[in-house]
């Protein structure tokens, strides 16, 4: 089992920027990939960022070029720059550890943390 926990969520006038932090414990040589999802009232879950152990991330349209995801893998730590932040930015951010096994993906959640652009 593997426990994320997201923290630096908060609330930000639109232009502005945050930095989210996901720490991850247990059993932390069997994380393949870390990512970002959002979860806005009313909407399903979206995955904003990915990213692997060699570094390869991958992002949704929506955020690319004002988002950035990285990846400390000696401290198990993934980080989520957020810059140039608008109002359909704010929702519940959930930091996902994923673990690849016979051919199957297994996801680890964490709480979350609400991220909300207003004025």
């Amino acid at each position: 089992q593997v426990q994320p926990v997201e923290s630096g969520g908060g609330l930000v006038q639109p232009g502005g920027s945050l930095r989210l932090s996901c720490a991850a414990s247990g059993s932390i040589r069997s994380i393949n990939a870390m990512d970002w999802y959002r979860q806005a009232p009313g909407k399903q879950h979206e995955l904003v960022a990915a990213i692997t152990t060699d570094g390869s991330t991958n992002y949704a349209d929506s955020v690319k070029g004002r988002f950035t995801i990285s990846r400390v893998n000696a401290k198990n730590t993934v980080y989520l720059q957020m810059n140039s932040l608008k109002p359909e930015d704010t929702a519940v951010y959930y930091c996902v550890a994923e673990h690849y096994s016979g051919g199957q993906t297994f996801r680890f959640w964490g709480q979350g943390t609400q991220v909300t652009v207003s004025s």
